[in-house]
């Protein structure tokens, strides 16, 4: 079944057609906006086109009409007022370098990329300032929360928050992505957001590790709460509200990533945990789990900004000193013992 774009009212493009960028394009459908799914293969442009279906990354959840797909970049993003950004963040870059001369001038920018850049150490919002310039910084959101992107497919009610430093954007894009079964606040902190977004797939890392070597529900309540007190200590130091961090983009995404099945950054933790290397994990995933790029970048923008995170660098080491996740944790709980709110 050939699939055609029916144009209506102006479109929005989501860039990147894995699990989350095509469960957000299925959302947005629903509502009837018309919708541009990119996808840098046309292989698997191709065959969304003629199945219907993301079979790939989605499997199960029909494509509706309302959905043009296509693997021209600028073909995705012409005439669109919303560009929603859905694409891992080691390729982030060079996909809005791409971009850069096809996003229409006063493009609403959003990114739901959950990462911080290697090398640059840059956020995602920063980097798409740093690709397009100042002038887009009043136009850039960020989008994140508790969110397994099949739940949301599925129509399971989540809640979420968008966050920009203009706060008529937050609110005019909470309209535009808000269901009777995606419940959107809003938020005018969006570097808070992002790094809740980003750290917490690195916490659940280590949840995974610590479900896979057989601790109990006291040490998973335990890295929580601690692993919160290191997404707090970063935003901190990147001038972040804190009190983001209690809400759905740190607690919440926190909560969830470290404890459902359906994390990817969990699994890899577990797997660990149980005695597999990370070679083997990441080659029987199928899918991209973000905290293996970000416990390095995460290593090292702490090491920059003078912040220490015993969870995350202990992570760090499991993934790229070879460190054994038991002896990680030993290491982590023998600490010297200290104040908890210091």
């Amino acid at each position: 079944m050939t699939r055609h774009f029916e144009p209506g009212s102006a479109p929005t493009a989501v860039i990147g057609a894995g699990a989350w960028g095509t469960s957000l394009a299925l959302l947005l459908a629903g509502k009837g906006v018309p919708v541009k799914l990119w996808t840098w293969q046309e292989a698997h442009a191709e065959r969304m086109r003629t199945e219907g279906v993301n079979a790939e990354f989605l499997p199960g959840f029909s494509l509706p009409p309302n959905m043009h797909i296509t693997s021209d970049l600028g073909e995705a993003l012409r005439g669109a007022e919303v560009v929603l950004l859905v694409i891992p963040s080691d390729v982030f870059r060079a996909t809005l370098e791409r971009a850069r001369d096809s996003i229409a001038a006063e493009a609403s920018l959003v990114t739901a990329t959950k990462g911080i850049e290697q090398g640059s150490l840059m956020l995602m919002n920063e980097v798409i300032v740093d690709v397009l310039g100042p002038a887009a910084a009043s136009r850039v959101a960020v989008l994140s929360g508790p969110s397994f992107a099949k739940e949301v497919a599925s129509g399971v009610p989540t809640n979420i928050v968008i966050a920009s430093h203009d706060p008529e954007l937050a609110d005019r894009l909470q309209q535009h992505f808000a269901t009777a079964r995606f419940r959107v606040y809003s938020s005018d902190d969006p570097v808070g957001v992002e790094v809740g977004g980003a750290l917490k797939n690195v916490i659940a890392i280590a949840a995974g590790a610590c479900d896979g070597l057989g601790f109990g529900n006291n040490t998973r309540a335990a890295l929580i709460t601690r692993g919160l007190a290191e997404l707090s200590r970063l935003a901190v130091a990147k001038q972040a509200n804190p009190l983001t961090l209690s809400g759905l983009a740190g607690m919440g995404d926190l909560v969830l990533t470290c404890t459902g099945d359906l994390s990817r950054n969990r699994t890899v933790g577990f797997e660990l945990g149980r005695g597999r290397k990370l070679a083997q994990v990441l080659s029987g995933l199928g899918h991209v789990a973000e905290g293996v790029k970000t416990a390095r970048s995460t290593y090292d923008l702490a090491q920059q900004l003078g912040v220490e995170l015993p969870i995350c660098f202990e992570v760090y080491r499991v993934l790229y000193e070879d460190k054994s996740p038991h002896q990680a944790v030993e290491d982590v709980l023998t600490r010297p013992l200290k104040r908890e709110l210091d």
